[in-house]
């Protein structure tokens, strides 16, 4: 739910538009529904999933139990066409594989796509984000920044500083999701944003 949620508050913030291409998985709501019913602007645009596999699972595994292959091609070919901004969820993290070859790393460098990178604080978290951050890096991905979901602890300045990566802001842990708590932390996000995007 961390990117979700971030997607659903960054949707709001710019009043983009929102894709999923990718939903593995949805006996309890597909991502793009949740943030459907989450934003509250009339402007932005929830286009549909090119995939949407039943198994919960790694989405090349998902595909495969369907007697399906996922193609970065085809999600290219199937890119929205919109004026607004649009934000594209992932699926998993950079390192997910879409099928016997290539990651949703691959994806990201096929769409030329600025990255809003989600970490959750929690026990784990410096390596994961450190790992992510030195790949993106590694590949000359094109990223905006750091968003910083829940509070277990505080790693936001460290790993800021470790990475070169901005921080776009943080979203600590929400008692209640609705419209109206989105709304307020997109708010919050969005002088970040605009610096960013």
């Amino acid at each position: 739910m961390g990117k979700t949620l971030v997607a659903a508050i960054v949707t709001e913030a710019l009043q983009a538009d929102y894709w999923k291409p990718i939903q593995a998985g949805f006996s309890g709501g597909t991502d793009s529904l949740f943030v459907s019913y989450m934003i509250s602007n009339s402007k932005s645009k929830i286009h549909p999933e090119l995939y949407l596999l039943k198994m919960p699972a790694s989405p090349h595994i998902s595909a495969a139990a369907e007697g399906k292959e996922i193609s970065i091609k085809n999600i290219i070919a199937h890119l929205p066409s919109t004026k607004n901004q649009l934000i594209i969820e992932g699926a998993g993290g950079l390192m997910v594989p879409l099928n016997k070859i290539k990651l949703i790393l691959n994806l990201i460098k096929e769409l030329e796509a600025k990255v809003v990178i989600v970490s959750k604080n929690e026990l784990g978290s410096i390596n994961h984000s450190l790992l992510t951050a030195a790949v993106l890096k590694r590949e000359k991905i094109n990223v905006a920044g750091w968003v910083f979901t829940d509070n277990y602890l505080n790693y936001e300045s460290e790993i800021a500083g470790w990475t070169g990566y901005p921080v776009i802001g943080s979203v600590k842990h929400l008692s209640v999701i609705s419209k109206k708590t989105i709304r307020e932390e997109a708010l919050k996000l969005l002088p970040s944003l605009n610096s960013v995007l």
